[in-house]
């Protein structure tokens, strides 16, 4: 069971997206999941990515702490007459990740696979971790076209990056059909699915490469199912997105991911 990447750590990242309202909020909830962190530190790596205004006061209220933060989308310019883009290399100074490719991103602003290998070789050129996303739509899934989808969208994302990059990139599966929807997607599907995305990195950027690629699963992840799928060979965490923003329900995933893993013997 576990990672077989970073041995007995497993990473949980809390995808905000356009949430919570205030300045005052988003401080509330990092303080309400900083304690319940510390008592599992050991065996969970946690990545806080909030909206853009909000980064900077998260990034204060975290220093020091262990957690670590990422934003929820860059642009793969560093600079120019982008009206509303935030590049890479601004994100720096701050985070120390980065999501390209989310579904919502795909579905709601059109972007392209071409996009996402931009913005992916983006991030990790300027020194940040990159959760890269990947996921069928429903019809795909009801169609029995997992495989060919995901496994097209996890090339065409590293078509821009080399085997060296590899301890940099995380992907994160997660089925579209599941985000927000209350469903989620049985753990022998996900598993399967793991597994393939794996492959696929070998077949591109190599072998080696594969095994230092972290996976993840995503899509209405929740205290209730998150150690169905933390304790799947291939699973290396777990991107939260609407339990993330539960204060209570977010430190008992983090808790049961811990309990877990610190049972796992680490492999490095």
């Amino acid at each position: 069971m576990g990672s077989h990447v970073q041995g007995a750590k497993s990473l949980l990242a809390a995808n905000w997206k356009m949430n919570p309202a205030s300045a005052s909020d988003a401080a509330d909830l990092v303080r309400a999941i900083l304690e319940p962190y510390k008592a599992h530190a050991d065996h969970v790596q946690l990545a806080i990515c909030p909206p853009y205004p909000w980064l900077l006061g998260v990034a204060e209220l975290i220093e020091n702490t262990g957690v670590e933060l990422g934003a929820q989308d860059c642009y793969w310019e560093k600079a120019g007459a982008f009206t509303g883009e935030v590049s890479a290399a601004m994100l720096t100074g701050w985070c120390q990740w980065v999501i390209v490719g989310h579904s919502e991103r795909r579905a709601y602003f059109h972007e392209t696979d071409e996009d996402v290998a931009r913005k992916a070789a983006a991030g990790i050129a300027e020194g940040l971790q990159v959760i890269l996303c990947v996921g069928e739509l429903d019809e795909h899934y009801t169609a029995g076209q997992t495989e060919p989808v995901v496994g097209g969208q996890v090339r065409a994302g590293l078509s821009q990056l080399a085997a060296d990059d590899s301890p940099h990139l995380v992907i994160a599966y997660e089925p579209v059909w599941a985000i927000g929807t209350g469903k989620n997607a049985e753990p022998e599907h996900a598993y399967k699915t793991m597994r393939l995305i794996r492959h696929t990195v070998g077949e591109v950027i190599g072998q080696g490469a594969a095994r230092k690629v972290r996976v993840l699963y995503g899509g209405s992840v929740n205290a209730a199912n998150i150690e169905s799928y933390v304790e799947l060979p291939l699973c290396d965490g777990c991107l939260v997105g609407g339990a993330s923003l539960k204060a209570d329900e977010f430190s008992k995933m983090i808790a049961t991911v811990a309990e877990v893993y610190g049972h796992i013997p680490s492999t490095t």
